[in-house]
């Protein structure tokens, strides 16, 4: 069985988040991320809800995509996948061994959960907030 890591995403920059989850997925970790929704993107308000509504509406008439997701458990996974080489055989596997949760479930709440939060004097939003503007 492989080892499991949980890292916890409260006020946790969403980039540095990924990048380290992806790098453990790839080394065989199995990777729990909890409290997706208070995970934060740093920023201006107005040029993050902007940047994303702009990928959103790169679907497209025809419904064929790409698609974004709206939710933040979702936001991350799909920001994870894009450090991944999700479409070959090891970014596969990777990216099938990390699990995203908007809360903590009832299986990790035991868990002991790593934490990356840091947050300097920088424009950030959650993406909770984020969510509900996009």
């Amino acid at each position: 069985m492989t080892s499991q890591i949980v890292i916890d995403a409260s006020n946790t920059i969403l980039g540095r988040l990924a990048s380290h989850a992806a790098k453990q997925a790839l080394l065989g970790k199995s990777v729990i991320i909890v409290n997706c929704n208070d995970a934060i993107v740093s920023g201006s308000k107005a040029n993050i809800i902007a940047e994303y509504e702009d990928i959103r509406k790169k679907g497209g008439a025809s419904l064929k995509g790409p698609f974004f997701p709206k939710q933040p458990d979702r936001i991350v996974k799909r920001t994870i996948r894009g450090m991944l080489s999700y479409k070959h055989g090891r970014g596969e596997a990777a990216f099938g061994r990390i699990r995203c949760y908007n809360t903590v479930p009832k299986e990790h709440e035991a868990a002991k959960k790593t934490s990356f939060a840091s947050i300097k004097n920088t424009k950030t939003i959650k993406l909770a907030d984020l969510s509900s503007y996009i």
